[in-house]
């Protein structure tokens, strides 16, 4: 069985349920794919990894750092990082988070002392329905000096991400639609 294959029932296992849920946006929906469930499975975690290391390498510039929003995007980045160690070809992670660090520097962006000034970074995100979160760590990243060189995502719910992204400039990469996931 092929790695996104595998991924796939791990995703189904662990992350998605149906009935009535709220999600991040407000919306109701009647299914919900907690992605964490699966991201912080070993297996899981790792596949996401291999896949979205995939997707970096494709980039048609070279990514230098691996980075998104504090908390779902935070076994994700480390997962990258790791896979693309393991692959002889590393690069850094690191976490915006929601609010600036109340204390010490004030930073928006953990491990930014990692990153080379001006560098071009990923941004992921475990699902993604309006879009709003990566908008939000697009404007913070942005605003520090980096450049956003790929934005990508294990599950594209197809709720308005996509557009809301390409509005902002910015083109989503997915492992899975949510037609691919779930039909």
């Amino acid at each position: 069985m092929d790695e996104r294959q595998r991924l796939k029932e791990l995703l189904l296992e662990k992350s998605y349920r149906e009935g009535t849920f709220t999600l991040t946006s407000g919306r109701t929906s009647d299914f919900y794919i907690d992605g964490k469930q699966t991201t912080l499975d070993a297996e899981g975690g790792y596949l996401c990894g291999r896949l979205l290391f995939d997707l970096i390498k494709e980039a048609p510039d070279p990514i230098h750092a691996v980075g998104g929003m504090t908390l779902g995007a935070d076994p994700l980045v480390s997962a990258v990082s790791i896979v693309s160690f393991l692959a002889h070809s590393p690069i850094p992670a690191f976490i915006v988070r929601k609010e600036a660090k109340g204390h010490g520097t004030g930073n928006f962006i953990e491990g930014k002392k990692n990153l080379p000034s001006g560098c071009r970074v990923a941004l992921v995100e475990d699902v993604v329905t309006t879009g709003g979160t990566l908008i939000q760590v697009i404007e913070r990243v942005v605003n520090v000096g980096f450049e956003v060189g790929l934005v990508a995502t294990v599950v594209d719910r197809r709720e308005g991400g996509t557009e809301a992204l390409a509005a902002a400039g910015y083109s989503l990469q997915s492992i899975f639609t949510r037609e691919q996931l779930v039909g």
